[in-house]
């Protein structure tokens, strides 16, 4: 029985000393909005929750005008114009693939079709009759069998299945009609972890991606989902694919922030240790990636992918200076890990947001000393 109260005579001051050091780094929690103690992010320009835009991690206007003008029209012609005018091999490329796909399924989600009725993203396949041998046409089409896939059937059922085979039919034609093109096979990764490939035939795929795009940064963030605890790796086999990856990265490119994705694919539910956000693994991950942030060129649209995660790493671990440097260039969009696993992205994102302000606010900061 002693020592019974002895253990909890040290729990209890393990939790005491624990506040006391994290009032002395100054650690903050949420209060009420409008509360006297409430950090304002509008302070400092900050988008509202409500005008993020959760469709895309980063501004692309010319997507945006085009998305706009095919959904409103009807008329695909100006999504073949901006596909065939972006460069096959580049990360843009592959995200306005997905954004069009995205498009066209949502909005078969929206309507589905009845009796008189004409389906949503009925543009899209309007494209595929009317232009069968058009490369971008295959490409979001076969992105859109991936996405209808995981949107509407549960993995592994027959459903799912069969959605996937068609998609990975679809990739197989939209490969033939772009032979240099990565995108078909980017798209195919996808499939390969929704199917199940063996490693065998998914390191094959990713040899024809490496011959065509071997920096492609979206291509290795879908292979890494592959090599995860949670479909057909591990985490040492996911951290050796991220870490290889950062290894052989060129000057300048974002690859080298591949441990970070690494590192958060593998989150523990429970955190039962102390400060891990502060702890080696990450701070190695997190320092890498903000190394290829600040090398990277500005303009690389898969900058904001990045800088999204690490405000996720940097509120975690208390380091609210470096978390506003990042908001003040991604804000105002939110479609990036880790917010699009939450169900209401931008209120995921706010959270964080609110807390990067209020922990620079805690510790002497304000909109004034912070560099624009």
């Amino acid at each position: 029985m002693e020592i019974l109260w002895v253990l909890m005579a040290l729990v209890m001051l393990g939790f005491v000393l624990l506040q006391i050091s994290r009032r002395r780094r100054g650690a903050v929690g949420l209060v009420e909005p409008g509360h006297p103690d409430a950090a304002d992010p509008a302070n400092y320009g900050f988008a509202r929750e409500e005008e993020l835009d959760i469709r895309m991690p980063g501004p692309d206007e010319d997507l945006l005008d085009v998305l706009d003008l095919v959904q409103r029209t009807q008329d695909y012609r100006g999504a073949q114009q901006l596909l065939a005018g972006t460069e096959a091999k580049g990360e843009r490329r592959w995200q306005r693939v997905q954004a069009f796909a995205g498009a066209a399924s949502l909005e078969l989600r929206q309507r589905p079709g009845g009796v008189g009725e004409t389906p949503g993203g009925q543009w899209l396949r309007v494209w595929r009759a009317e232009v069968p041998k058009d490369a971008g046409g295959a490409a979001v089409h076969a992105e859109f069998l991936v996405q209808q896939a995981w949107r509407t059937a549960t993995p592994g059922s027959d459903d799912f299945r069969i959605i996937m085979e068609e998609a990975k039919a679809a990739c197989g034609e939209a490969a033939l009609l772009a032979p240099g093109d990565p995108v078909p096979y980017i798209v195919e990764l996808s499939v390969a972890r929704g199917l199940g490939y063996p490693r065998e035939e998914f390191e094959q795929l990713w040899l024809k991606i490496l011959d065509r795009a071997p920096n492609h940064m979206g291509a290795h963030l879908a292979a890494l989902q592959y090599w995860c605890e949670k479909w057909h790796g591990s985490r040492e086999l996911a951290y050796s694919f991220a870490e290889a990856a950062a290894a052989r990265a060129p000057r300048g490119s974002l690859l080298a922030a591949m441990p970070l994705f690494a590192v958060f694919e593998h989150l523990p539910e429970v955190n039962l240790v102390s400060g891990f956000y502060q702890s080696e693994v990450v701070t190695k991950a997190v320092h890498g990636a903000l190394h290829a942030v600040h090398s990277a060129d500005r303009d690389d649209p898969m900058q904001a992918h990045v800088r999204h995660l690490l405000v996720f790493f940097l509120v975690r671990g208390e380091r609210w200076a470096e978390a506003m440097n990042h908001l003040m260039v991604i804000d105002g969009h939110v479609g990036a890990l880790p917010w699009t696993l939450s169900s209401d992205p931008a209120a995921e994102f706010a959270v964080y947001r609110a807390l990067a302000v209020a922990g620079y606010e805690a510790n002497g900061g304000s909109p004034a000393t912070l560099p624009h």
